[in-house]
């Protein structure tokens, strides 16, 4: 017998099926424990024996909504069948006093470091849900002061980034092969000579624009370091975000051990910041939060993750980053949802203070 060939929809299921369906994802997203027809049928709605009950299983086992990890064992939902019960059967909590109150004191703090207060949300998102946060910042575009590239070994080197504003940030970077002292303070020379008063976003314009002006009259290594320095205020396809993950551990302790080495690529990619774009793309094609199970997500396709994030926005309403959780598939949706999507609306009040002093 063929599988169907389109995904079901929660009105393909009666009600019936739709309760079995129901219970076996509740019981093991609580349990992480593979669910029998015979523990069903206890408080069950209708008085159903547990032969009806493994009939209705098998049912949405061939739906593909079910799945038996061993043979004689229980059943777990698939990953369609996660998206269908969180896409038609979740039930949403709201955000408990103790949660909110946690949330809110980052709000309350003295600290007027945009970067610093969302370092906060971070931890504080991950302590409350016991995943792994993610926090995309906006970029910066207060005027640039002065740059400076500073060398910390033969292959390290650091760009001093000091904004007009009083704002500093400093950059790890891979400088080219054979960089001599005198190419560095050249390069130096060559982006100070115009950098002051432009954005971020100016500067990388007028900084190609001058180096293929000018490419003939510095020296080729030297050019070679602009273009790196490039890369580490506004790589490709970034804009300048930074992305904040906070409580990785708590990820890999709720992980199987042939899963580790996986979540922990994982995370080596977001540290680098790979799929930073992706992750404001995701949230920007729909509003409030959403939802990625394991493979719907590239980011986490090799994974079983879950990343629920939402995005936030300024004052004018346009969004410029994102928060979210990182978990197990088998993820408390429930009480995680609400939790991102308060916490989205937090960063944006926060951003509208800060903007208002």
């Amino acid at each position: 017998m063929t599988k169907p060939s389109t995904a079901p929809t929660i009105l393909d299921l009666n009600q019936r099926t739709r309760e079995v369906f129901r219970r076996v994802v509740e019981s093991y997203l609580e349990t992480g424990i593979p669910v029998g027809s015979r523990t069903l049928t206890r408080d069950f709605s209708e008085d159903v024996s547990a032969a009806t009950i493994r009939n209705v299983m098998q049912d949405l086992e061939y739906m593909g909504l079910l799945k038996s990890p061993h043979v004689s064992a229980g059943r777990v939902p698939t990953q369609s069948g996660l998206r269908l019960f969180v896409d038609g059967l979740l039930e949403v909590d709201s955000v408990n006093a103790t949660d909110r109150q946690k949330l809110e004191a980052t709000r309350l703090s003295n600290e007027r470091d945009l970067t610093t207060m969302l370092d906060n949300v971070g931890n504080a998102l991950s302590s409350i849900t016991k995943g792994a946060s993610l926090v995309l910042t906006p970029k910066h575009e207060a005027p640039i002061r002065h740059i400076e590239f500073v060398p910390i070994a033969s292959d390290r080197a650091l760009v001093v980034l000091v904004f007009a504003d009083g704002q500093v940030e400093n950059r790890l970077f891979n400088p080219p092969p054979g960089l001599l002292p005198s190419a560095l303070r050249e390069a130096v020379n060559f982006i100070n000579a115009f950098a002051s008063g432009l954005t971020l976003s100016d500067l990388r314009i007028r900084l190609r624009t001058e180096i293929t002006r000018h490419r003939q009259e510095i020296d080729q290594i030297a050019g070679d370091l602009v273009e790196r320095g490039m890369a580490i205020w506004e790589e490709e396809g970034e804009q300048n975000e930074r992305l904040i993950v906070r409580g990785r551990s708590n990820l890999l302790d709720q992980t199987d051990a042939d899963s580790l080495q996986v979540i922990r690529e994982l995370f080596d990619d977001l540290e680098r910041k790979r799929d930073i774009a992706e992750v404001l793309e995701l949230t920007e094609s729909g509003d409030g939060v959403r939802i990625f199970i394991g493979a719907e997500n590239r980011l986490f396709s090799l994974t079983g993750s879950t990343l629920v994030v939402s995005p936030y926005m300024n004052a004018d309403s346009k969004i410029i980053g994102a928060v979210g959780v990182i978990g197990p598939t088998r993820l408390n949706y429930g009480r995680i949802v609400p939790i991102v999507d308060y916490t989205a609306q937090l960063v944006g009040r926060m951003l509208t203070d800060l903007g208002s002093e």
